[in-house]
């Protein structure tokens, strides 16, 4: 697969088939994963594979009540802007993203594999994502789409305690990726254009180019 079709095309794939990934994809996810960047090359991280129907079970209804507290917290304003505007653009986007995170919530037991990302003494998550980055292309390559959250946040204590993790060794929870098939296809996912949101050499003054329309296309 051409790298840039992997960058441009590996966005959030939540809805995915509960066909088990096969184990020597498993093991390029994650041999890629632990050849990405690591500070110091420390390798302080620790990976977790999930495919137990049991441990499924047991994370299910957490997973479910974090995403509850997400769209009374966090998301609550840009929840309540999409109830009062549907018609606008930003809101169709963000019922379009909580339809996909609720179905994920909604089926997470059938879910085929999970990997929870951590890393030892490092609150930044500067070590350990670049390597989460690298197990999502990798699995783009096999054909199997991804999604990283951080939501279990909000119960991270029952979810330390369901996945064994030592409390005292100083390992931080920085994301759980789900992996599937997906049952929808593989496209160029919307941005607003990096000339909005990018600067240069100071806070507000512009990049200094303007990009339309993606620089990379599956038609080219």
């Amino acid at each position: 697969m051409d790298l840039y079709e992997a960058l441009y095309t590996t966005r959030a794939m939540r809805r995915v088939k509960p066909d088990p990934i096969p184990l020597a994809v498993q093991q390029r996810i994650l041999d890629a994963a632990i050849r990405a960047p690591s500070g110091g090359n420390a390798q302080m991280w620790r990976f977790l594979l999930l495919d137990d129907a049991a441990q499924k079970a047991r994370l299910g209804p957490l997973y479910r009540a974090c995403l509850g507290q997400l769209w009374e917290t966090i998301y609550k304003p840009r929840a309540e802007a999409a109830l009062l505007a549907p018609d606008a653009p930003e809101s169709r986007e963000f019922v379009k993203m909580q339809r996909s995170a609720s179905w994920l919530a909604d089926h997470f037991e059938s879910y085929p594999l999970f990997l929870f990302a951590f890393s030892q003494f490092d609150t930044t998550g500067s070590s350990i994502f670049p390597a989460v980055w690298s197990a999502m292309l990798a699995a783009r390559a096999e054909g199997v789409g991804s999604a990283l959250t951080s939501v279990f946040m909000f119960r991270m204590g029952d979810v330390l305690e369901v996945l064994g993790v030592p409390k005292d060794q100083g390992w931080n929870f920085n994301g759980c990726v789900s992996f599937g098939v997906p049952t929808g296809r593989w496209r160029v996912a919307p941005r607003t254009p990096v000339h909005e949101v990018s600067f240069r050499n100071h806070w507000g003054e512009p990049v200094g180019f303007q990009i339309e329309a993606p620089l990379w296309s599956a038609k080219r």
